[in-house]
């Protein structure tokens, strides 16, 4: 008998990865990068600029990379290896956070092949409201890809991977689909209000920071055409961050970091 998707979120923190979060902490949570070989499918490519740019920042500012899950996309690649290939850069930058211990992960459905090295959930402990901050991918709330993952990896491997270069998008995709994006985010904001709990997943690929009344927040994705989003954790307080393309007065191009809506702090949720 199949779990529920509540229960499915719920099993994804019964062996979390558990870190302190208080007025020092400095965090910054990405998902969804789904880093690929480097050929025409590989979404990461047209953003890699910016994602090297913006851990270039957060490695100067002290902060810990968190990964929520799908950072190498290994459904429609079998092979880790030819991704860093791809990559060097980002895989350089992501093991100096390693090598200083400011670096954490979960996995998530496309990375799902990673489920022996990392948790499936990982608990911020709040030091001062003991108000945690609870982090997974967020594909638990989707039966087609948690459940039945193989079968949805074999589809996208095998199918829409070649369509997709035709332009046709994956349904299997809640990031591509609204109709399951919508679904997967009311079960994903059900369970955070159900459990009293502040949520924070990817997925969806859609960048939101939770109110107190709807405590569920999403750090988006690496992929967007406009560029590659993430919140950022200080103070106790959650901003969303998009890095974009900006332009100077003189026609000069740079990379732009820019606070998406209003910060939210831990004790708004109390």
């Amino acid at each position: 008998m199949f779990m529920s998707s509540s229960s499915r979120i719920s099993r994804a923190f019964q062996n979390p990865c558990r870190l302190p979060l208080d007025q020092s902490s400095r965090y910054v949570l990405f998902s969804d990068c789904h880093r690929g070989a480097g050929k025409s499918n590989d979404n990461f490519l047209k953003n890699e600029f910016l994602y090297v740019s913006a851990l270039k920042h957060y490695m100067g500012q002290n902060f810990t990379y968190i990964e929520l899950g799908d950072g190498d996309e290994l459904w429609e690649n079998r092979s880790l290896s030819d991704i860093k290939a791809a990559h060097g850069e980002s895989f350089q930058l992501l093991s100096e956070f390693r090598q200083k211990n400011r670096f954490y992960a979960v996995y998530g459905n496309h990375d799902i092949s990673k489920r022996k090295e990392l948790p499936s959930g990982m608990i911020m402990e709040d030091q001062e409201q003991q108000t945690d901050l609870y982090l997974t991918h967020g594909h638990q709330a989707d039966f087609l890809n948690c459940v039945l993952w193989p079968v949805s990896r074999f589809l996208v491997r095998y199918l829409w991977r070649p369509l997709e270069q035709l332009g046709v998008p994956d349904p299997t995709s809640a990031a591509k689909n609204n109709r399951k994006k919508k679904r997967a985010e009311k079960r994903l904001t059900h369970w955070a209000r159900q459990h009293h709990h502040l949520l924070i997943t990817g997925h969806t690929h859609h960048p939101m920071i939770g109110t107190p009344s709807s405590p569920y927040s999403n750090t988006g994705s690496c992929v967007s055409p406009s560029g590659i989003t993430c919140i950022e954790i200080t103070n106790r307080c959650l901003t969303l961050i998009k890095w974009t393309l900006g332009t100077r007065p003189d026609r000069t191009l740079f990379v732009e970091r820019i606070p998406l809506g209003k910060t939210v702090c831990i004790h708004d949720y109390a």
